[in-house]
């Protein structure tokens, strides 16, 4: 399972768990789900911060896969690619 998936799923667990907790309290529905969504992004900042991390380094891979991509078929397109030794394509 991928870190994004991981941290996604725990930030809705987290908040789902604030709403549980803050269910008996009499307030308003509103005001309940504004307070356990503060709560649980702070908590969440602390709890999950090894997920986090995994994920922005997830994200970070894959951005850095896309611009050596794009820069291979940059070059390809202006002629700079050369083609091994008994390739066929010109």
């Amino acid at each position: 399972m991928s870190a994004a998936v991981k941290y996604t799923l725990a930030r809705i667990g987290l908040f789902l768990l604030v709403v549980v907790a803050l269910w008996p309290v009499g307030m308003n529905l509103f005001l309940k789900l504004m307070v356990a969504l503060i709560f649980s992004a702070a908590a969440s900042f602390f709890l999950l911060r090894g997920w986090r991390d995994e994920m922005a380094e997830e994200v970070a891979a894959a951005a850095e896969r896309r611009r050596a991509e794009k820069e291979r078929l940059r070059s390809a397109l202006a002629g700079d690619d050369h083609p091994a030794e008994g390739d066929p394509r010109p």
